[in-house]
């Protein structure tokens, strides 16, 4: 006799809510190369982690009605998309970090193809995000997501997760920070950039015969450079400490 392979309703319906729990993070979650919301790099992904989850799959006793598994389907995707944000808003501190000094560089003339979106952004922008999604994997975040997520199914089985308001708080403080973070990656260079434009400002009054306006550009350039290539090696901690507060969040989130 052949071997067949039968699927319980129950093994079915766990496996669906944990791959919209699932699928709910990667959303957000900044992949260097990937376009789209629903790429195939993504739906493989969130694929993966969830048959990775299979010993944490909820067991549904009863098939639900259309309108209870549809209330499911919200509160898994709340908590997905919700772990998601956590991840996500570090990635995009890096992103307004870039936008704020590329204005005052003058790098916000230079474009390029955003790999995700396959339209024109800024350079310094496509390299904060392909910087944010590579320290995604080089520090180990996906695996504390996935750890994550076994752990939300030991506390919140299948349909039962509720937004408690301190969680909530902790999400959207995060979002704050996100705005105070690129700030502060950005506060360094625009200062410098201020202090060469009075510099400038200075010498044209002393002498008005010296064309500062056909210097002055390069001239911001080439120390934007310099400042960024020292700004680069405070990316790794400063995405460290920014997961730290995501991860106090993402533990606020799946605890009951």
């Amino acid at each position: 006799m052949r071997g067949e392979l039968v699927l319980s309703i129950s093994t079915l319906l766990g496996f669906l809510l944990t791959l919209i729990r699932v699928g709910g993070v990667f959303v957000f979650t900044p992949i260097p190369g990937v376009t789209g919301m629903l790429s195939p790099a993504r739906v493989a992904l969130s694929l993966g982690v969830t048959m990775s989850l299979f010993p944490e799959w909820p067991k549904v006793a009863d098939v639900p009605s259309a309108g209870l598994f549809a209330m499911w389907v919200l509160s898994e995707s709340a908590l997905g998309i919700g772990i998601g944000l956590t991840v996500a808003f570090i990635a995009e501190s890096l992103a307004v970090g870039s936008q704020v000094f590329g204005l005052q560089a003058g790098y916000g003339f230079a474009s390029t193809i955003d790999p995700n979106t396959q339209a024109d952004s800024g350079i310094l922008i496509v390299f904060a995000q392909l910087a944010a999604g590579l320290l995604f994997f080089a520090t180990g975040i996906h695996r504390e997501v996935i750890g994550a997520f076994a752990r939300s199914l030991e506390n919140w089985p299948a349909g039962a997760f509720v937004l408690q308001r301190g969680a909530a708080e902790q999400v959207v403080a995060l979002g704050a920070n996100m705005f105070a973070t690129g700030l502060r990656l950005a506060l360094p260079l625009v200062a410098i950039l201020a202090m060469v434009d009075i510099s400038l400002a200075l010498l044209g009054r002393v002498n008005a015969q010296l064309q500062l306006i056909t210097i002055a550009f390069p001239v911001k350039m080439m120390i934007s450079l310099a400042v960024l290539g020292w700004l680069a090696l405070l990316l790794l901690p400063l995405y460290r400490a920014g997961m730290s507060a995501g991860f106090a969040a993402m533990r606020a989130l799946i605890s009951r």
